[in-house]
């Protein structure tokens, strides 16, 4: 049992250019010293996908120990430029490459990407999720090429959830690959986006999935300070610590439900942490 433990660091939103340069100092050294099995970075590297926030989190994601896989958050496709964003979004990822999207062999569990940011969709807010066609086919060919007894980490970065109508939701088609996923031999789905973290089942006609959410590194914070997730896999159970700065238990850093955004809750009955460190003013996003 002792050769499948392994360690995974799942790290999301550290919107360079409104980075939280402590946080990151602490993750750095947390991986040099626990030096884990891998490390998933669940998108929104950038705050506004500008060349000097990419350099930066190049040089940062270049710079750590370990096996990294990046996914694409919708802050990493370019604003300003929608010549590029339309015909070479990924351009500005070209120094870390190798590491975008890119699936993890752990032995007896694997890292599997799937797409979820998209250049462009038919509706106003493209900040929000879309699975496309393309993108489940390759993540479940991807899947089931494993070896059979191999369970796997879906690797995303909105989570896979549509809430309220057909226009407003979270990740289109997001249903959809949740179910096909319950039908493979899925551990959990790692995301991000929502900048505070939750580990919720996710039930679907096919049955029911894990949803973990990583926090934020940034200072866009919602209502739980900075963190990442720690996850240790031990051949037959995946279990999760938050680890942040301040020392605040798990359970009192992740919400109980999934929001539709980031931004920090402001009307009754959007999910909380417990902990309830919801910032007065929302930190400044241009």
């Amino acid at each position: 049992m002792a050769s499948e433990l392994r360690r995974i660091f799942h790290l999301s939103d550290i919107h360079f250019g409104l980075e939280n340069n402590r946080a990151l100092d602490w993750v750095k050294q947390q991986i040099v010293e626990k030096r884990p099995d891998a490390v998933a970075i669940t998108g929104d590297l950038t705050m506004r996908a500008r060349h000097r926030e990419f350099a930066a989190a190049t040089e940062w994601i270049n710079s750590l120990d370990a096996p990294v896989t990046v996914e694409v958050g919708n802050h990493d496709m370019p604003y300003f430029n929608p010549i590029e964003r339309f015909f070479a979004p990924y351009k500005r990822f070209r120094g870390m490459q190798e590491k975008v999207e890119r699936e993890l062999d752990l032995g007896a569990l694997a890292i599997v990407p799937l797409k979820t940011a998209v250049r462009m969709q038919p509706r106003l807010n493209w900040s929000k999720g879309w699975v496309s066609s393309r993108a489940l086919e390759r993540c479940l060919a991807a899947l089931d090429a494993l070896p059979k007894d191999t369970r796997a980490l879906v690797a995303v970065h909105h989570p896979l959830r549509e809430v309220g109508t057909q226009g407003t939701a979270l990740t289109k088609h997001g249903g959809m690959a949740l179910r096909e996923l319950a039908k493979r031999n899925v551990e959990a789905v790692l995301s991000g986006h929502v900048h505070d973290a939750f580990d919720i089942m996710e039930e679907t006609e096919e049955g029911p999935v894990r949803m973990i959410g990583a926090g934020t590194l940034s200072q866009r914070t919602r209502s739980t300070p900075p963190s990442f997730n720690e996850i240790e896999w031990d051949g037959t159970k995946l279990t999760v610590h938050v680890r942040n700065l301040q020392q605040v238990d798990t359970p009192d850093m992740q919400i109980d439900d999934v929001p539709e955004n980031a931004l920090p809750p402001r009307s009754e009955g959007e999910p909380v942490a417990p902990v309830r460190q919801v910032p007065r003013v929302d930190p400044p996003v241009h």
